[in-house]
């Protein structure tokens, strides 16, 4: 009997500690800082590889992203990724989420579609956590969002329990189906010197607009097939502690003080 096909859907971001942002064309300046996997991916990629363990599965790496990208890729693969697929193309440069979940839904068409997809809850650099429940809107299957553990899998479906809110619900899905996952669903796995230095030599295959073609427009893409726009980008400042110092003769200034900003902020009456 053949295995689950299963897929991770994974994003190089920058390093969000020291990334620039071009404030005039509302983006992020990518090249301004290093980049990692997206960190919540890389549960996705964990969590994918042990289902794939337990029902002797293989799993595909997929990343959107320009050339250099495929060092996520890469990384993916050392960290128990059979396979990998990088989406890239000049014509995807500054998709929103919407055309970024056409062509990641054209690129598993393309690939054959897949019983399982995996990807993390949300990015770092973007934070919507919308990619996810658009692939697989535009799919047509079934998806779970914010799940933090699989309770049980098997070749025909899985239970998983989602964290909504103040409540936890568990939930029986039919393959095909998505998950989006949340950082308490697993530990990542660190790859040894050895699985880096087979992933180094990895075949990895690139997916183009031209092979996408069959399965998207063009006006669906990039710029112009994206609706949203950042208009404008604040970076709210930096709040800082501020103390005051009261010597022995002035408690009772000190104490009328503390009253007074307590009462200010309703947390006396």
């Amino acid at each position: 009997m053949n295995g689950l096909k299963i897929a991770v859907l994974v994003k190089q971001v920058p390093d969000m500690d020291t990334v620039k942002f071009d404030r005039e064309r509302g983006v992020v300046d990518r090249k301004s800082a290093g980049t990692e996997v997206n960190p919540f991916d890389l549960n996705a990629l964990e969590e994918a590889v042990k289902i794939s363990e337990c029902l002797g599965d293989e799993v595909t790496a997929i990343s959107m992203g320009p050339p250099n990208a495929v060092k996520a890729v890469r990384e993916c693969m050392a960290r128990g990724a059979s396979r990998g697929v990088l989406v890239s193309d000049a014509k995807f440069g500054g998709s929103d989420t919407r055309a970024t979940s056409m062509i990641l839904a054209a690129a598993v068409r393309k690939l054959g579609g897949f019983d399982l997809i995996l990807c993390g809850e949300k990015t770092v650099d973007g934070d919507t956590g919308q990619v996810g429940p658009e692939v697989a809107e535009n799919l047509g299957i079934p998806y779970a969002c914010f799940v933090s553990r699989v309770a049980a899998a098997d070749r025909d479906s899985i239970r998983v329990e989602s964290e909504l809110w103040d409540g936890t619900y568990e939930k029986e899905i039919l393959f095909p189906a998505l998950l989006t996952v949340t950082k308490e669903i697993s530990e990542p796995r660190l790859p040894s010197f050895q699985e880096k230095m087979k992933a180094r030599k990895a075949a990895v295959t690139t997916l183009t607009f031209h092979d996408l073609a069959p399965f998207l427009e063009e006006t669906a893409v990039g710029f112009q097939g994206s609706p949203t726009k950042v208009k404008k980008i604040e970076i709210p400042p930096e709040l800082k502690r501020h103390g005051r110092i009261f010597r022995d003769d002035a408690v009772p200034q000190a104490t009328d003080e503390l009253v007074g900003i307590l009462r200010q902020r309703r947390i006396l009456a």
